[in-house]
Parts: C-alpha cells; structure tokens; sequence
C-alpha cells in the first residue's frame, strides 16, 4: 500500500502541474482584459461588414408605475335592501344597456304595492262620491237660493210674512254651508287621491328596483354577490366596464411632475404584452399623496389585444439627456459571461472585452471597452482566415 502511494503521488503532481501549464498557455494567447487588445488576428478578408462605434446622445427615460383601468366603469349597487335572489351575469360577459344583471327578494315591496293600489282605489271611490255630493249640495244650493230671492221679492211686495222670509234665508245659508262642506269634502278626497298615487308610484319605483339592469352597454369586470346574500344600498354587487376604453393609472414623482401636462403625447410599457404604445395625458390629479409623494396621472390607452384592466403598466417619461457610445448588438460576440468586439488598429484586427447597459432598439450601451469612433466587424463576416 506504501509502495502505491508512492506511485500515485509523482503522477498526481505532474496532472496538476500539466493543468496550470494548460491554463496558463490558453489565457495567454488570448487576452481580454477591459479596455485591453487581444493578439492580433490576419487581416479582414475584403468582404468583412464593418461599423463604427457611435458617440450619440439619448433621452433618459422614466418609468411611473401604473395600473390598467377602465376609463369609465359603474358600480352596481342595490337601491333597496334585499335577498338576492339570482345574478345573471358572471366576470367577463358583455352585457346591453337594460339587460336584467341580478334580481332581488321583492315580495315584501309586491305586498306594499298592492296595499298602496288598494288605497288608491279606495280614495278614488271616495273621490267620486265627493263629487257626487258636490252636485246634490250645488242643485240644493240653488234652489235655496232661487226661493230665498222670490220669497224677498213677495216680503219687499207685503206678498209673504216676515217669517216666510227668515225661513227661506235659513234654507239658504244652509245650503250654502252644506256646498261648502261638499267642496272641502271634495278637495280633501283629490288630496288623497294624490297621496295614494304617490304611494303606488313609490311602490313601483321600490318593485323596479328589485330587477337591477345594466346602465349602459359594457363587459362585466367583478361579480361581487351570490345568490342568498343580502344586498343593500351602498353595497357593491357588480362592477362593470362601460364604453370608452382603457386608460392607465400611474403615479409620478414630484420632481418630474412639471413634465407632465395634460394633453401631452408619451408612451406606455406594457410589460406583460412585451409592447409599447402611444399615449395621451388625459388628467393629472393637482395633489400629491404625502405619504409617496407622487402625483396620479391618467393617460388614454389604444384597443390593444390581451389587454385587460389591472394590468401592469409604465408611463415614460423623458427627464435627461446623455450621451452614450452605440454599436449594433450584431457585433458583440458573446463567450460564456464574456461580451467581446473586434476592433480595426493600425496592426490590424485586434480582440477587446467590453460591458454593455441599456438597449436602444438595435443597438447596444456599451459602458466600457470603447469610447466611440473605433472601427468593429460584425459578428460572422469574412476574416480572411
């Protein structure tokens, strides 16, 4: 066993000493510190594609985060309190304007409906015969009336007594108190007429209320009720996203928020699509939330595809200029972690490690390795090799 290990000890060194020398020999042939050329290469064959590293100056942009909101919607709510009875529409359906969207629990308002109905037949009845007294008080009245002036005309002639007289003139004032009477008695029966009118009216409305229907023509966003729960005034039961679109909701810092004024043409990132569209600022809410300090923005949204309210969103907005060295990401040769660029020297084709940033379209920032104006060739063009 000692003998083995003396064996496999002289061998073991020599691998690792083989491996370093290894090493060593294929990082010294090429170099690629930042900034640093690597050995020359043969020159480029005469079709090699080359580009220039651009020195350009580029708008900085800011992203405020937003939401994708509807640019109208209406909350359902019930008028009156009651059982829900059924919901006919789910999340997602389009809906017309007086489709029946959810139905309430209305026995209790049918029974007052009917009450009130009842009463309005009664005081209609009491009105008719009120009028009917009316007519009875009125021929009373003036026949009283006609035989009051004949007997004053008999007493003026010494053609009736004086006692003839006082009857007749008292058979006129009572006709006269009973038409007045007869006349109240009208207007009071017109009077509840009307507030058993009312009433029905007031029963309907409530009956009405117990079919809730759509506004408007939209799509249903959130159903927020069962059958068999209880819905009341100020309880939402449904939301629904009326006609007009989308807008994002995003919220931008005060220090940008002079760059932002309503009517102002941007874009919005949305990220979930992989696209950016073209945006208009519709409002900008003139308060600033103390706790974020940031100011709410809406800004209209185009009919885009896959896009859906609560999405996630980024207003862009431009607050600084720089300038940055630019070359087509065609050129980068990229070598596990390592981005690498051939550079044209005087000597010839030379190898150079760079780090990239941001991207612009076709481009790429190149954050180090160049400094703009260097000659490249792009990534599998002819090299003469």
């Amino acid at each position: 066993m000692r003998n083995k290990k003396r064996v496999l000890l002289p061998l073991l060194v020599c691998l690792v000493i083989g491996t370093a020398l290894l090493v060593l020999w294929f990082f010294s042939r090429d170099e690629i510190s930042p900034g640093m050329l690597g050995p020359d290469t043969p020159p480029a064959a005469q079709g090699a594609e080359t580009v220039k590293a651009e020195l350009e100056t580029v708008t900085e942009w800011y992203g405020a985060v937003g939401t994708v909101q509807p640019r109208t919607q209406a909350r359902i709510e019930a008028q009156v309190s009651g059982q829900v009875m059924a919901v006919r529409v789910n999340a997602g359906d389009r809906v017309k304007k007086g489709q029946p969207l959810v139905s309430l629990d209305g026995r209790q308002l049918k029974a007052r409906y009917s009450q009130a109905a009842q009463s309005l037949k009664t005081a209609v009845s009491q009105k008719e015969q009120a009028r009917q007294a009316i007519n009875a008080a009125e021929a009373a009245f003036a026949e009283a009336k006609s035989a009051y002036h004949r007997i004053k005309k008999f007493f003026d002639a010494d053609a009736a007594t004086e006692q003839d007289l006082e009857q007749a003139r008292s058979r006129y004032l009572q006709a006269r108190a009973a038409l007045k009477r007869a006349r109240n008695g009208l207007s009071g029966a017109s009077a509840g007429v009307r507030m058993a009118e009312e009433m029905v009216q007031e029963a309907k409305i409530g009956l009405g209320y117990t079919e809730i229907k759509a506004p408007a023509k939209g799509e249903v966003l959130k159903r927020l009720v069962d059958p068999g729960d209880l819905a009341m005034p100020g309880k939402p039961l449904l939301l629904l996203k009326t006609a007009g679109g989308l807008q994002l909701e995003s919220y931008v810092r005060e220090s940008l928020i002079q760059r932002v004024k309503p009517g102002a043409r941007l874009r919005v990132e949305l990220t979930t699509l992989q696209q950016t569209v073209d945006s208009r600022v519709e409002e900008l809410i003139p308060y600033a939330d103390p706790q974020t300090r940031t100011f709410l923005v809406k800004s209209s949204l185009p009919n885009t595809a896959g896009l859906y309210p609560g999405m996630y969103g980024k207003l862009l907005i431009p607050y600084k200029q720089v300038e940055l060295v630019l070359i087509p990401r065609s050129a980068i040769d990229e070598v596990g972690q390592l981005e690498l660029v051939m550079v044209k020297t005087a000597d010839g084709w030379k190898r150079r490690y760079i780090k990239t940033g941001s991207i612009y379209g076709e481009k790429i920032e190149v954050l180090s390795g160049l400094s703009g104006g260097e000659i490249l060739k792009l990534k599998g063009s002819a090299n003469g090799r």
